[in-house]
């Protein structure tokens, strides 16, 4: 039995990558070297717009711990988008090492790891077994442009 491919999986799922987003300071969205990429966080930003911005937590005011996990997923999408500008395919993908994950968050949310369950889970969705990785969830005061998430990875191509 043959693996199914991560761009047929994409396609599958209904998924079509973004443009890659736009740097918002002085870094390049991905850097190549060797086998590896290695991505800058990457914000939730759909069609160049922050999607929502705030801290997470609960109660009135705060980005839902499941509404910051629908942005982590956009914002790995976007981390995808800049490994295929640098690998030029996803299915060149051997192993995606690891997810580090940003939370913004209320003084008092201890969810972070909830919330970068939302890349961790598309990243297996799209890569089956090559998608198990190391991760880190972290909680933050603030993240540029008041994103409430943000998504790094680092991939080895085959």
């Amino acid at each position: 039995m043959t693996a199914v491919s991560p761009t047929h999986r994409l396609a599958e799922l209904g998924i079509t990558l973004p443009a890659v987003a736009a740097p918002v300071a002085a870094y390049v969205p991905a850097v190549r070297t060797g086998n590896y990429v290695w991505t800058s966080g990457q914000l939730p930003f759909v069609d160049g717009a922050l999607v929502a911005t705030g801290k997470v937590g609960t109660g009135p005011g705060h980005v839902s711990p499941e509404a910051a996990a629908g942005l982590a997923r956009v914002a790995a999408l976007n981390a995808l988008a800049a490994v295929v500008e640098q690998a030029g395919s996803l299915d060149r993908v051997a192993r995606v090492v690891k997810v580090v994950g940003y939370v913004a968050s209320d003084p008092s949310f201890t969810g972070q790891p909830g919330v970068v369950n939302g890349a961790s889970e598309l990243i297996g969705e799209v890569f089956g077994a090559v998608g198990v990785h190391a991760r880190s969830a972290v909680g933050v005061a603030v993240l540029p442009l008041d994103a409430p998430v943000e998504i790094e990875l680092v991939v080895e191509l085959g």
